[in-house]
């Protein structure tokens, strides 16, 4: 063997040793293959060649073809050439459906440097043809000859024109000089040639309308209901044509039409004979309704209560899309909503996806559930999306009377494009026409509205006043279910309750309180539970306004077991199967572990502070039957219905965050709604604990009877719509104001301020015109004396209230009044109304000649010649007399003559002469007294009567009222001394002037009435343009800046984290830093518990802080009303400690031990924090900020783990 081997030693080796190799490869890095020569950068000899430069890019075809086609076959029968308007139209440059698509990447989503589609419903943009060829039309002597840098030019001077004698038709010049002048000279016989083709074109449009068909062609047409050939600029693929016609028909009319939903729709099945989707049971006739209209393309507002059937319209909505291989978008209020809805839809139509702020499933689907945020942020960016949209369903469309977000549904409904057909689901409210007729009118198409009150399940109202033990089964039916109210179970609830006091009266500190003891309060729901279970009215809900209230319920009933052995194996198994989703100590959080114990007895939760994945296992459970009794919060009654046999309302006063309040109509119904299942239940059931006291008959009577609460305008100007809509110069601000639903009356009188505007000219330009030396000031007059008669009324108003006024202001006080007609009359003061000192009762004398009917205007004249008056007016009759009833502000002067009178007598015996049994009597000897008196001093002309002075005689001492009063008194004198007064036809001349000054006031008032000014939120925007202005965001032309556009990136709080980016503020911090100062733009619980901060997150909240005071003074300087204060603390920094620490990799149940915020509250604001950190990444890609970016990427990736990304149940 070692002989062997020393063979083999000598042998030479076969392959190289791995050891020399891997010696020479770290030994002698120089000669590895990448320092070859060959690799090394080369020089490459270029060529010039200048002709390249030649080389342009092909424009898009100035026209393009369309297909002609009988209008009665619908046969092909041709081409025609039309020009194409939107040549070389992107996103970039055009609001128009035809523009070129974008990338794939903006598709869903579009881009805020993205324009909007042309919005439906506001007027076309016209070309102002003398503007565009004004630009073309060039002017030599605005020419630059020569760059700033070059000596040297091009010459623009006209050649000089050589000698005709030298001049040889066969000789060329010695010298050619070109004119550019010359050359963009255009010969305008050659563009006749183009003049031609388009009447060419124009008469091939006209062969294939109606008008030109014979008669029999024509009824041909008709009967098989073919529509016209699209026009030359509608050759997109238009979904809305058969309502587009419509809107000719109703232009001026209604927009909104009620459909009679007690008529039945016999014929359904033979004017709908292939539907878009079947159901297995008998539409209501509501639904039908609503069908007919879906098939005709028409926009339906359905409004009817919950579990009447209203998803059923949704759902056909989306089958039409399907048929038609369009798009539909389905909108909801919320995330959650949104997500369940998904699942529902999914079962019956499988093209579905789903958009929301964190999650985005088959983008490309038909149908696609989402947010009203994400359409609205769509349609901003001009998603290429919208192009497909055949139709719009607004869910819970009453979720528009939010005031923090109402103004979405809003802006979303205004900028809708005309090609999107529009579905409104909601509940009963009151002023569906109203909310219809504003949608019709702003997108200029008519609505139907079906509504209907009746409910599937009628509901039985009880007051239960039980206390467990032998009161448990004290209910008292108070309103049955046709509607009645029965005072008599509300007359036994109260008696019971009595009857209860007498034993248990509470003393001491425990008087009036709001709730039972919690030992009460258990026996209370033991009682009532096994009271409903022994009827049969499991499953429950109770709506509990608190979440507080809502654990501490469930927490008592621990001991109480609502399910069987078989339902407690399918409560578990199924918590086992969603928990297992769960990661490392998630599954054992005491929030988990508390639920799973409780819903194994058929008891749940449901409220925000729940965990989203836990709140979904609720409500799958509650869906099976398998939860008997679920405390919940008002939020469960919304969307998604999941009715139970009984509603439980713990009590009817909740907390609005602002004060405690009664349930109002639309709220409870809202909650009551969800008692009684549709074809398992003939009545729903719901009761009212009467805890300490049964509520009052009026409020019970008004919150389940009332009117629910009427749709109204939420809309408001922030800062992210501005922004957005400045950056398209084809639309303005104030077009979005002026459509508004809060503007809903100033559209709809403005046909009728256009009509008066029209008449009131016309008659400005028919009145005659006078000439007169004297009146040349009498415009002035006429100001001065208006200025006089408003400061008059607005003194004796005023000075009333002064004791010295007040006690001159006696019965038999001789005054000056101006009321009506009767102008700078004397009156006797007979009463001042003890209750409303504002109420003054005076005597009269009448001129009996005088009418007694002086329209407005001749009133207003009789006013403004008063003015210049300072002695009453003297009557030639004073036969006649009568008692007014004013106001202070009718005084003129009070004089210094006192009668003896008795006011009431007087009074009395007038009322009594205007009885016609009484009315020939004469006058009592009391009020002929005061007549007497007034026509002695009409026949002296006020001998011995002057005026007191208000300061001097009735002791008004205050530094306002005597500065209002001199000003009234400085008002009187420039009114006298004007010179038109010496005219001796100065009331004739007058009379012609006060009717073209007041025509003229009148034409400006409508003018303004019809003016963007005239908004009600023009003031608010224009100081909102200021701040922009003074903090960068755009300039003074209103031009967006780049500032500007990084705002439009940001979902929320645009201002604050566009300063927080641009300043820098984020570039030293690390990422869980940054992370937990976000966290105070998503995080809204007012009271919580104070974070434990590092010195870094300290010095992070006073950048925070300064950024924020210094937009809350600059929004201060420019006018809105807003506190600095107010605005700096909106930003709640308290889960500043719990986010940092997530984010450093603290484990779930850890982070929950620094803060009492509840779990579902902190998942939803880690949630809602990973958006914000997109649209600062946004930010950063447009400004250029790499840094900023990697660090929004790796924020996300910190936080985006465990339990509070767990995907949602309703998605898997």
């Amino acid at each position: 063997m070692d002989c062997l081997e020393r063979l083999l030693g000598k042998l030479p080796p076969v392959l190289p040793s791995l050891k020399d190799q891997i010696e020479e490869y770290l030994l002698t890095p120089e000669e590895l293959p990448i320092h070859d020569p060959i690799f090394s950068r080369r020089w490459f000899p270029r060529k010039p060649d200048p002709t390249r430069l030649y080389d342009i890019s092909l424009l898009p075809p100035s026209t393009c073809l369309e297909v002609e086609r009988d209008p009665a076959t619908g046969e092909i029968t041709g081409l025609r050439e039309v020009p194409n308007k939107d040549a070389g139209a992107t996103a970039k440059n055009s609001l128009s459906m035809r523009r070129a698509p974008g990338p794939p990447e903006e598709t869903v989503r579009g881009s805020s440097t993205n324009f909007p589609f042309w919005p439906g419903g506001f007027p076309e943009p016209v070309l102002d043809k003398e503007s565009v060829e004004a630009e073309f039309q060039l002017d030599s002597n605005n020419y630059l000859s020569h760059h700033p840098k070059l000596s040297r030019g091009m010459i623009f001077e006209v050649p000089k024109q050589l000698p005709e004698k030298e001049e040889k038709p066969t000789e060329k010049a010695p010298e050619l000089v070109v004119s550019i002048t010359d050359m963009l000279q255009v010969d305008e016989s050659v563009l006749k040639i183009f003049d031609e083709k388009e009447e060419k074109v124009v008469k091939k449009e006209l062969i294939l309308t109606f008008e030109n068909l014979n008669e029999e062609d024509t009824s041909l047409v008709k009967n098989f209901n073919i529509e016209p050939p699209p026009k030359k600029d509608e050759f997109v693929l238009n979904i809305s044509d058969a309502s587009r016609s419509s809107t000719i028909v109703v232009k001026n009319t209604e927009w909104a039409e009620n459909i009679d939903v007690n008529e039945p729709v016999d014929d359904f099945n033979s004017q709908v004979p292939n539907p878009a989707c079947k159901y297995p049971f008998e539409l209501d006739t509501f639904q039908k309704q609503a069908i007919l209209h879906l098939e005709k393309h028409d926009c339906v507002f359905v409004a009817a209560h919950t579990s009447a059937g209203k998803t059923v319209v949704a759902e056909y909505a989306i089958a039409l899309t399907l048929k038609h291989m369009t798009r539909a978008a389905y909108t909801s209020p919320i995330k959650a909503l949104s997500n369940q809805k998904y699942r529902d839809f999914k079962v019956k139509f499988d093209d579905v996806g789903l958009l929301t702020g964190d999650i985005q499933i088959n983008p490309k689907a038909s149908c696609l559930i989402m947010t009203t945020e994400i359409l609205q942020s769509m349609l901003y960016n001009g998603s290429d999306l919208i192009r497909d949209l055949e139709w719009v369903i607004f869910d819970e469309v009453h979720y528009i009377n939010n005031a923090e977000r109402g103004h979405v549904w809003e802006e979303v409904l205004i900028m809708l494009p005309s090609t999107v057909n529009i579905v409104l689901l909601s509940a009963t409210v009151p002023n569906t026409i109203e909310f219809a007729d504003w949608i019709g009118r702003i997108k200029k198409r008519k609505i139907y509205v079906i509504s209907t009150s009746k409910r599937p399940v009628p509901l039985e109202h009880f007051l239960y006043t039980g206390t467990g033990g032998k009161s448990k089964d004290e209910r008292f039916l108070l309103v049955d279910a046709n509607g009645r109210f029965i005072n008599k179970g509300y007359n036994d609830a109260v008696a019971a309750k009595n009857e209860k006091k007498k034993g248990h009266t509470l003393q001491g500190p425990k008087q009036g309180r709001q709730h039972m003891g919690e030992k009460q309060e258990k026996n209370m729901w033991i009682g009532l539970i096994d009271h409903l279970s022994k009827r049969d009215l499991l499953p429950i809900v109770a709506f509990t306004l608190s979440k507080k209230r809502c654990d501490s319920n469930a927490t008592q009933l621990m001991s109480q077991d609502l399910t069987t052995k078989r339902e407690k194996g399918e409560i578990f198994s199924f918590i086992k199967k969603c928990t297992d989703r769960l990661q490392g100590t998630d599954k054992e959080l005491p929030q988990v572990i508390y639920m799973r114990s409780l819903l194994q007895k058929g008891i749940g939760i449901h409220h925000s502070g729940i965990l989203p994945i836990l709140k979904e296992v609720v409500e799958m459970l509650f869906a099976k039957g398998l939860v008997k009794l679920l405390f919940a919060t008002e939020t469960f009654a919304m969307g998604v219905n999941m009715p139970a046999r009984c509603v439980i309302f713990d009590s009817i006063r909740k907390h609005d965050g602002k004060a405690f309040r009664d349930l109002v109509p639309s709220e409870y119904i809202q909650m009551a709604g969800r008692a009684g299942r549709r074809g398992l239940d003939s009545t729903g059931t719901v009761i009212i604990l009467c805890k300490n006291e049964v509520p009052e008959l009026s409020e019970l009577h008004h919150m389940m009877l009332g009117k629910p609460t009427k749709l109204e305008s939420q809309f408001k100007l922030t800062y992210s719509m501005i922004l957005n809509i400045l950056r398209v110069e084809s639309i303005s601000v104030e077009d979005m104001m002026k459509r508004s639903f809060s503007e809903v009356l100033k559209m709809a009188n403005e046909s009728k301020y256009e009509a008066e505007l029209k008449q009131a000219e016309e008659r400005l330009g028919k009145e005659p015109e006078f000439e007169c030396m004297m009146c040349k000031d009498i415009e002035k007059y006429y100001a001065c004396a208006k200025e006089y008669e408003r400061q008059r009324r607005y003194v004796y108003e005023n000075v009333l209230g002064f004791p010295g006024v007040m006690k001159t202001m006696t019965p038999g006080r001789i005054v000056i009044i101006c009321f009506n007609q009767y102008q700078f009359r004397l009156a006797c003061l007979l009463k001042i109304d003890v209750k409303d000192r504002n109420k003054l009762t005076v005597l009269i004398l009448k001129d009996g000649k005088e009418s007694s009917s002086l329209t407005k205007e001749q009133l207003r004249l009789k006013e403004a010649v008063a003015a210049s008056q300072v002695d009453f007016d003297i009557l030639e009759n004073t036969s006649e007399h009568a008692s007014l009833e004013m106001t202070p502000q009718h005084l003129a002067a009070i004089t210094n003559k006192v009668i003896k009178v008795n006011g009431e007598k007087v009074i009395d015996n007038i009322k009594k002469r205007q009885i016609p049994r009484f009315r020939d009597d004469p006058p009592s000897p009391s009020v002929m007294g005061v007549i007497n008196e007034l026509q002695r001093l009409n026949e002296s002309g006020g001998e011995n009567l002057s005026y007191l002075d208000l300061v001097n005689d009735c002791g008004v001492r205050d530094l306002a009222a005597v500065t209002e009063i001199d000003i009234l008194k400085n008002l009187k004198l420039r009114v006298m001394e004007q010179s038109c007064l010496e005219c001796t036809q100065f009331r004739e001349h007058f009379g012609i002037t006060f009717v073209k000054l007041s025509l003229q006031e009148e034409i400006g008032r409508l003018k303004f009435l019809m003016s963007e000014e005239a908004l009600q939120l023009h003031p608010e925007y224009q100081m909102r343009i200021q701040v922009l202005k003074k903090l960068g965001y755009i300039e003074n032309n209103n031009t967006v800046t780049l500032k500007g556009r990084v705002a439009c990136e940001m979902g929320n709080h645009e201002l604050m984290v566009t300063e927080l980016v641009l300043e820098n503020v984020f570039a030293d911090s690390p990422v869980e830093i940054i992370a937990a100062l976000l966290s105070s733009m998503v995080f809204q619980q007012k009271h919580c518990s104070d974070p434990n901060l590092t010195p870094e997150l300290q010095k992070g909240i006073k950048q925070f802080q300064s950024v924020a005071s210094h937009i809350g003074e600059v929004q201060k300087a420019c006018g809105l009303p807003e506190a600095v204060g107010d605005f700096v603390e909106q930003f709640n920094f308290g889960l500043t400690e719990v986010v940092y620490e997530w984010a450093h990799g603290m484990p779930f149940n850890k982070i929950m031990e620094l803060t009492d915020v509840q779990e579902g509250i902190t998942v939803k604001c880690i949630q809602r924090l990973d958006e914000t950190f997109k649209d600062v990444k946004n930010a950063a890609h447009l400004i250029g900020d790499p840094n900023l970016r990697e660090k929004m990427e790796a924020a996300s990736t910190a936080i985006k783990r465990d339990i509070v990304f767990t995907p949602s149940l309703y998605t898997q």
